[in-house]
This record gives C-alpha cells, sequence and structure tokens, in this order.
C-alpha cells in the first residue's frame, strides 16, 4: 500500500516551474530517499504533501487524504521535521514537547506522559529542562524530530534533517530514523548527503528540474552506471603506457591522470590483472577494487557533484 502518492504534479513560481509533473509514492512502513541537485523541487514536492503549498495540478495524498480538499485530515496524520529546527529557543526541550502535544491536542496528562517518553527515547532526559537555546546542533534537531512524532504521526517528513551535523550526531539521527521506521512509520527523505540515503532509504528517487529522472533500490540505481572497477597506480608512471598497452589487449582501459581504470567481473579481475602486470615486471603502487557509489549515481544522471549543502 502506498501512504504517499504525488500524481503528475505541476507547481510554477512566477517564470519558475518548479514541479513539471512530478509524481512518486511511498510504501507503507518505508523510507524513501529523494535526492536532486539545490533547485530540483525537493523541498516544494514536500511542501505539497505537507499541505504548505497548494500544486497547480495534479493531485497529492497522504494516507489516503487529497492534500488540497482534506488538509486538515492530511495534516493530522503527518509530522514534519525541516532544514531548520522549529524551536522556541526561550523554553526548555520539555516545555516545547508540551507545547507542541498541546497544540496537537493531546492533553494536558498524555501530552506530559508523552513528551518524558520522547526525552528518554532520544537521549534528552537530563538536559530536558533547560532552555533550548543553548542546545549544541545535534541536541537540537534530535528535540526537532522528537516535536515532530508527538502526536505518532503515520507519515513523517524529513527535509534535509541532518545538514550542518558533525558525523556523531548525524549518525545518532539515523539511529532514530531507523527506529521510527521499525515502528511502522513511513517516511521521505530528502537529503544531498548520498551516504544518507545509502544508509537509510529502502528506495531512492532522483528528481531534477521539477520531474523523476531515475527512481528505484540503491542496488537498481548503481547498477544502471555499471559495475565494479579496479583502479591501478603505478609505481613508476613511466611504465604506464606500457601497461596501458598490455591491458588494453584484453581489457577498456580508461586513464584519469596517474589512474588506470579497469572494468571488474568481481575480485577475480583485479587478481588477474595484477598478476598480468607482475609477469610483464610493472610494478603497482596501489590498486582498488571499487563498486559504484550513489554519489557517481547522483553524478551521472544529473551532471552535478552532491554538495551536502541544503537546497
Amino acid at each position: 500500500m502506498n501512504v504517499v502518492a504525488l500524481e503528475d504534479v505541476h507547481k510554477r513560481f512566477g517564470p519558475t516551474e518548479a514541479l513539471r509533473g512530478l509524481s512518486l509514492t511511498v510504501a507503507e512502513g518505508s523510507i524513501l530517499g529523494v535526492l536532486g541537485p539545490n533547485g530540483a523541487g525537493k523541498t516544494t514536492a514536500i511542501n505539497v504533501l505537507t499541505t504548505l503549498v497548494r500544486p497547480d495540478s495534479g493531485r497529492a495524498s497522504v494516507a489516503g487524504y487529497d492534500t488540497v480538499t482534506e488538509p486538515d485530515r492530511a495534516r493530522s496524520v503527518i509530522g514534519v521535521t525541516g532544514q531548520f529546527a522549529a524551536l522556541d529557543e526561550n523554553l526548555t526541550a520539555r516545555e516545547n514537547l508540551n507545547l507542541f502535544a498541546r497544540l496537537n491536542k493531546l492533553g494536558r496528562y498524555a501530552g506530559r506522559r508523552r513528551a518524558g517518553e520522547l526525552l528518554e527515547a532520544f537521549g534528552l532526559a537530563e538536559v530536558g529542562d533547560r532552555r533550548c537555546g543553548g542546545f549544541s546542533g545535534g541536541m537540537r534537531r534530535r528535540l526537532d524530530l522528537a516535536v515532530s512524532i508527538i502526536a505518532r504521526p503515520l507519515v513523517l517528513f524529513l527535509d534535509e534533517p541532518t545538514t550542518g551535523l558533525d558525523p556523531n550526531s548525524r549518525a545518532a539521527l539515523w539511529e532514530m530514523v531507523r527506529g521510527l521506521r521499525a515502528e511502522g512509520v513511513t517516511i521521505l527523505l530528502t537529503t544531498q548527503y548520498l551516504q544518507e540515503a545509502d544508509e537509510l532509504a529502502d528506495q531512492i528517487a532522483v528528481i531534477d528540474g521539477g520531474q523523476v529522472i531515475a527512481e528505484g533500490s540503491v542496488a537498481t540505481l548503481k547498477a544502471k552506471i555499471g559495475g565494479a572497477v579496479c583502479h591501478l597506480t603505478l609505481a613508476d608512471p613511466g611504465t604506464r603506457a606500457r601497461a596501458r598497452d598490455i591491458l588494453g589487449a584484453r581489457y577498456r582501459i580508461t586513464e584519469n591522470g596517474q589512474l588506470l581504470s579497469v572494468p571488474a567481473q568481481g575480485s577475480r579481475t583485479l587478481t588477474e590483472v595484477l598478476r598480468t602486470l607482475d609477469t610483464h615486471e610493472i610494478e603497482v603502487d596501489d590498486a582498488a577494487l571499487r563498486h559504484p557509489s550513489l554519489d557517481d549515481v547522483f553524478f551521472a544522471l544529473t551532471g552535478a557533484p552532491s554538495t551536502g549543502a541544503p537546497e
């Protein structure tokens, strides 16, 4: 069952067409990672799904609720963590959670109990009564995520949730997101951290120019741009031409500066290449078998490197 759906959605802001027939779905209890360069339309898609922006045409739905004709019902089943923490810095962590509990009509007792549960779950119990204005970036993002699930949403939208976090804080947030998926929460994640999508997403949609240009599992997308490659750096650069000629009789060789690359059929190819060069007394300084990464996919599809910058 698809819990989130965009169907041929168009949205224009003045002369800029942000979404051009965007269609995507998120299956129940899964994580969809949405990738794309700056200006691709990722945040606009989130804003349409969370009822903040009305599409010019097409249909958007969450848990079966149309975001245009049933916005209140759609909002009742979603949680959102945006690029910037939506917290009152003058309130404590507990007070922020209590505030959002009241806004979500949890009731005083139920809201306080839920706030306490989330402070414990997100490792914030010891600082729960401190004003969040003094929190580190990682603590603020954890609290922001806790706020977004205060009402136990069926669907969670994460728009660049770890932008600006250090690696340890990012890894901690990833574990929390995995925990939410394990609890059955359906998640749509936009990110420019390719490792983040690789670590978390069950399916990937790459968008550019307001359209989906590729989608599928991480493995499927990596396979689209080719298989593994042997990378070789020779000890003596002067032997590169001879090595290229010898290996070129059997393999399709590419060069990038001092680096020679050979398409590989697993580790056996690397072993054969090294044996061939050793037979001809060509010394290898460094050799590695490299599989395509999501960075390679991103660049191949969009022509742009991953920057990690927010949209």
